[in-house]
């Protein structure tokens, strides 16, 4: 069975990124969109024009699962925001405590119960080694075990 992903992206006069799921051929597209605006500022000292942007560093990394090395990647930031994967992140293997990090948010989920905030996407960009990823902030979205 195939899986196909939709992506919609759209934005606003304040800079803010929205990407929103419609098909696998724009997934790519709506990505690289995403983690352009959490690319580092032009100029030092001129403020980028991102609201859901902020800078950040990596407080800590390591498996999704303590003391399971292939259990996927999990890291946690300075601001206390987090983003984990079932799958292990190269970009993150790379990444180490201290780093500073320019983090987006580019999905907040809807139609939640209400108290549960599980299932925002961020991109984030290691401002030390300029690699990107995509990553939800919980192993379940909103709603879900």
């Amino acid at each position: 069975m195939t899986r196909r992903h939709h992506v919609a992206i759209s934005g606003g006069l304040d800079g803010g990124v929205q990407v929103r799921a419609l098909n696998i051929a724009g997934y790519a597209v709506a990505m690289a969109a995403a983690l352009t605006a959490c690319a580092p500022p032009a100029e030092a000292g001129k403020a980028r024009a991102a609201a859901a942007c902020e800078d950040t560093a990596i407080a800590s990394l390591g498996p999704r699962l303590e003391g399971v090395p292939d259990s996927g990647s999990g890291v946690i930031y300075a601001n206390g925001k987090r983003q984990v994967s079932y799958e292990v992140v190269p970009q993150l293997q790379r990444s180490r405590p201290g780093d500073p990090v320019r983090l987006c948010l580019v999905e907040r989920p809807r139609n939640c119960p209400p108290g549960d905030t599980r299932g925002s996407r961020y991109a984030a960009t290691n401002l030390r080694t300029s690699e990107h990823w995509s990553l939800y902030d919980s192993q379940h979205r909103c709603g879900g075990a």
